[in-house]
């Protein structure tokens, strides 16, 4: 019987050129984004509960998918784990993340390979893993939680940490996410809010895992604010 289309296109992504190719995307993106976060300053607003060094647990970190390239800068090389999706731009970011130092990501989205993705990120908490979560990825809309990361607080036991990135100069791209892009020399804000525990009841039902999630939504979007107001000069409300 011949092969389907699916079947062909599944065993061109693990062939061996494919995974050089990626290997290379990998070395290529990361190696440039190394050398641009590293003309960065970096100024914190809030605590980072898991310092290099601190031996603190494993947590939750929840971020917009428009975070992405800032967070992956300032998380290098401490073998975090990142939920990707299962397509190929998936398989470009599993590559650079993976060249700056991350651990195998979960695969899997809200769209695809969700439950998966969600046992596997599960497993690697329990193993001591900080797990990141674009909690608006793949496709968003921008700045609108999936309930997926409330589930993965409540199957864990572990708070989710809620975390914003704001930076000057900068670029936004026409993604529909809007990507924060820093530039050389630029600002970075990253600011932290208070971790959000959810309670191994509490979320059991639609109606409290939505209420959840769209608290983590208002958290978020405040956390953006006070970032953004500390580049503008403008003191943080709590």
């Amino acid at each position: 019987m011949p092969e389907s289309p699916q079947q062909n296109v599944a065993a061109a992504q693990h062939s061996p050129l494919r995974r050089l190719g990626l290997w290379f995307f990998g070395l290529i993106t990361s190696g440039f984004l190394r050398a641009l976060g590293a003309t960065w300053r970096i100024e914190t607003l809030g605590h980072d509960p898991q310092l290099p060094g601190t031996g603190g647990p494993a947590h939750l970190a929840a971020l917009f998918h428009e975070s992405m390239l800032p967070s992956a800068w300032l998380y290098r090389d401490r073998l975090y784990s990142v939920a990707v999706s299962r397509s190929r731009d998936g398989d470009l970011i599993r590559a650079t993340l993976l060249a700056l130092g991350y651990a195998e990501p979960a695969r899997g989205s809200s769209s695809r390979g969700g439950s998966a993705a969600l046992r596997q990120m599960v497993r690697l908490v329990a193993n001591g893993t900080t797990a990141s979560v674009l909690v608006d990825g793949p496709r968003g809309p921008a700045r609108v939680a999936k309930t997926g990361t409330v589930s993965l607080a409540r199957m864990t036991g572990r708070p989710i940490q809620p975390i914003a990135f704001s930076a000057r100069p900068a670029i936004r791209l026409s993604s529909w996410d809007q990507s924060l892009v820093p530039l050389p020399f630029a600002r970075v804000v990253v600011a932290y809010g208070e971790p959000i525990a959810v309670e191994e009841d509490a979320a059991r039902d639609d109606a409290s895992e939505q209420a959840l999630t769209r608290y983590l939504d208002r958290v978020l979007i405040k956390l953006h604010h006070e970032a953004d107001g500390i580049l503008l000069g403008r003191q943080p409300t709590r």
